[in-house]
C-alpha cells in the first residue's frame, strides 16, 4: 500500500503539518508527539515521495543543466566535459541531483527553459555557454531562479558566472611568443559573436600592441572551437603569399586541426610554424608533437560554479563573477629553439 503523509497523520492522531515538521526537523513539537509519529513511520516503513518532500521543504534539491545556444558544445567538448565532472561531484556533495534539459522543444509550441524549471521545481540552474543563445535563456536569467553560467556573461537578479580570465590567456600566449622573438603571429579564434572569443580577441589585439607587434588581418581566422574548423582556418592562412611563424588557436581542438593542415602542406611543427592551443585537455599530452597550451583550471571552475549556485539557492542576494587564473604550459609544439 502506498501511504501518504495524510495516512501517517491519521494513524498518529496528528495533523499532516505536524508530521511534515517532524520529518524535516522543524517547528516546536513535543517530544511525546515526535516519538509517536516516528514510531508510526518506522512501523509502516513510510518513505515520503519526491513531491511530498518538495512540498514540505519548498526545495526539490534538483539542479537543471542547460547547454545553451542553437550551436552548443554539449558532452563532446573535452573542456566542458571536465568542468561538468567537477561540478557534478561538488554539487552532489552539497546534496543535489541534476536534471539535464534538452534544447529541443519541451512541449509543442513551447521551448521555454523557465517553464521547464517551474514544471520540475528545480532549485537552480547551471548554464553552459554555447553560440546563438536562445531567447528562452535570457528569459530564465532574468527570472528569480538562481542560475550560474560557465563562460557565459549575462545580467540577471539571481545570475552570476565563472570563467577563466580570457584576456589574460591571450596575453600569456603573445608574451611567450615575444620572448621567443617570434613576431609573425596568426590567430584562429572562435565565432565572432561568442563572449569568450570576443574576450580572447581583445586580449590578443591589446597584447600585440603592447609588445609592438604588427597584425596581419589575413592571418586572423574564425572557427567553432572544434578540430575541423581549425584545419580549415589554417588552410586559409597558408593560402596567403606570406605565412606566420606561430599560430595561436583559441582551443586545443582547433590547434590539432591547424597542425594537421600545416603537416599536409609539407611543413613541420614547431620547426616551421609554432602552434599554441588553449584549454589543456588530456589529448595535449599525447599528441605529436605534444601541444603547448594555456591551462584552464577545469576542476576549479566546476567547484566554484557549484558553490556559487548553492550560495544563491541558500539566499545569497548577489554573487560577483569569478575569473580563474590561466597557466601557460610549454610543450613541444612551441619551445625555445636551441
Amino acid at each position: 500500500m502506498n501511504l501518504t503523509i495524510k495516512d501517517i497523520a491519521k494513524m498518529a492522531g496528528v495533523s499532516p503539518g505536524t508530521v511534515s515538521k517532524i520529518m524535516n526537523n522543524t517547528g516546536s513539537i513535543s517530544e511525546k508527539t515526535r516519538k509517536k509519529v516516528l514510531q508510526v513511520i518506522e512501523d509502516t516503513g513510510y518513505r515520503p515521495t519526491f513531491s511530498a518532500k518538495s512540498l514540505a521543504t519548498k526545495k526539490s534539491n534538483l539542479i537543471g543543466l542547460i547547454y545553451a545556444g542553437k550551436i552548443n558544445v554539449d558532452f563532446t567538448h573535452p573542456f566542458f566535459n571536465e568542468v561538468m565532472t567537477s561540478f557534478k561531484k561538488n554539487i552532489g556533495e552539497l546534496g543535489y541531483d541534476m536534471l539535464m534539459f534538452s534544447n529541443e522543444q519541451f512541449q509543442q509550441n513551447s521551448s521555454s527553459y523557465l517553464a521547464r524549471c517551474h514544471h520540475f521545481q528545480v532549485d537552480g540552474c547551471l548554464i553552459i555557454s554555447g553560440e546563438e543563445i536562445e531567447e528562452s535563456v535570457y528569459e530564465l536569467v532574468k527570472s528569480d531562479i538562481p542560475c550560474v553560467g560557465v563562460d557565459l556573461a549575462l545580467d540577471g537578479p539571481k545570475f552570476s558566472y565563472v570563467m577563466t580570465d580570457n584576456k589574460k590567456i591571450s596575453y600569456k600566449i603573445v608574451e611567450h611568443l615575444h620572448a621567443l622573438r617570434i613576431q609573425e603571429i596568426a590567430f584562429i579564434n572562435g565565432q565572432k559573436d561568442s563572449t569568450v572569443a570576443k574576450l580572447r580577441a581583445d586580449g590578443f589585439y591589446k597584447a600585440m600592441k603592447q609588445f609592438g607587434l604588427s597584425i596581419n588581418e589575413k592571418w586572423i581566422q574564425h572557427g567553432d572551437f572544434f578540430e575541423d574548423s581549425g584545419y580549415k582556418a589554417m588552410k586559409k592562412i597558408l593560402s596567403n603569399s606570406t605565412i606566420p611563424k606561430a599560430v595561436y588557436a583559441a582551443s586545443d581542438l582547433m590547434a590539432f586541426g591547424a597542425i594537421k593542415a600545416i603537416e599536409e602542406a609539407g611543413m613541420s611543427v614547431p620547426e616551421d610554424i609554432c602552434v599554441i592551443g588553449c584549454d589543456d585537455i588530456d589529448a595535449c599530452h599525447f599528441s605529436s608533437p605534444s601541444l603547448t597550451t594555456v591551462r584552464q583550471d577545469k576542476e576549479k571552475i566546476g567547484t566554484l560554479a557549484a558553490r556559487m549556485l548553492h550560495d544563491f539557492i541558500e539566499g545569497s542576494e548577489e554573487e560577483n563573477p569569478i575569473f580563474v587564473e590561466p597557466e601557460l604550459i610549454v610543450r613541444e609544439s612551441c619551445t625555445p629553439k636551441i
